[in-house]
């Protein structure tokens, strides 16, 4: 993923905040994968927040910056393992 793409929630996830945290659910066939199911912590959270298919990776890394006080090497790196994790589970697009 590139700090141009614009990263969106797959539209086959079901996602609830509870808390500071979120539980994202993938959908198949209208039935929930409960033995799949993601939990994000406050950080994970944030940057899901971020990914609303407006937003490039590097407006979501300034943000990080922004909300987290670090530097941007730091953010990048986050924010990188995060996108390319969740898109290796098929959680966004």
């Amino acid at each position: 993923m590139s700090l141009k793409s614009i990263p969106l929630h797959s539209p086959s996830v079901v996602t609830r905040k509870t808390g500071n945290e979120y539980v994202l659910v993938p959908i198949a066939n209208n039935i929930a994968d409960m033995n799949s199911v993601f939990t994000l912590n406050e950080t994970g959270g944030y940057i899901w927040e971020l990914i609303d298919g407006r937003r490039d990776v590097e407006a979501i890394i300034a943000e990080m910056v922004k909300e987290y006080d670090t530097d941007e090497a730091t953010a990048r790196e986050d924010v990188m393992n995060f996108l390319e994790k969740m898109k290796g589970y098929l959680i966004i697009n």
